[in-house]
């Protein structure tokens, strides 16, 4: 089933059940991604449905770090319970033995042998491992790949 099917079929059964977290982040996901085809002027692909989802659990990610600095602890959890929520949707990362044996074969096939290729390596790496990788994960392998 697409993510788009999911969505809405997770949305009527959120209000059935007036699961309030589910309802409101499914609904959030749902207004960014009619906002973002409006953008650009088209219709996202699965991939850029996956890529959208992936920034919006980086954003919990990332406010989840700012309020424990705060020490807002109510507010930590609300975006843990929404950051959850929108895991479910995302396909499985790959692993960190994945991402190295990916970023190997790709320095490899290309030859690479410094950092002035990481740009090269990183988007066919990126390209190979799919819309799930990490970019920070990617990132970080191909750094210690090409300075070592």
């Amino acid at each position: 089933m697409a993510i788009r099917e999911q969505l809405d079929a997770d949305l009527k059964e959120a209000m059935r059940a007036k699961d309030r977290v589910r309802l409101d982040t499914i609904r959030n996901v749902r207004a960014t991604l009619r906002q973002r085809e409006l953008d650009e002027g088209k219709e996202l692909d699965e991939d850029g449905v996956l890529k959208l989802m992936r920034g919006l659990v980086k954003q919990r990610d990332e406010a989840i770090a700012q309020y424990q600095e705060g020490g807002r602890d109510d507010l930590v959890e609300q975006e843990q319970a929404e950051k959850a929520v929108l895991e479910a949707y995302l396909p499985a990362a790959p692993s960190a033995a994945d991402v190295e044996a990916a970023v190997e074969a790709v320095i490899a096939e290309l030859g690479a042998t410094g950092m002035k290729q990481m740009g090269q390596v990183m988007k066919a790496a990126m390209a190979k491992l799919g819309p799930a990788a990490d970019g920070k994960q990617v990132s970080a392998t191909v750094k210690a790949k090409l300075s070592s």
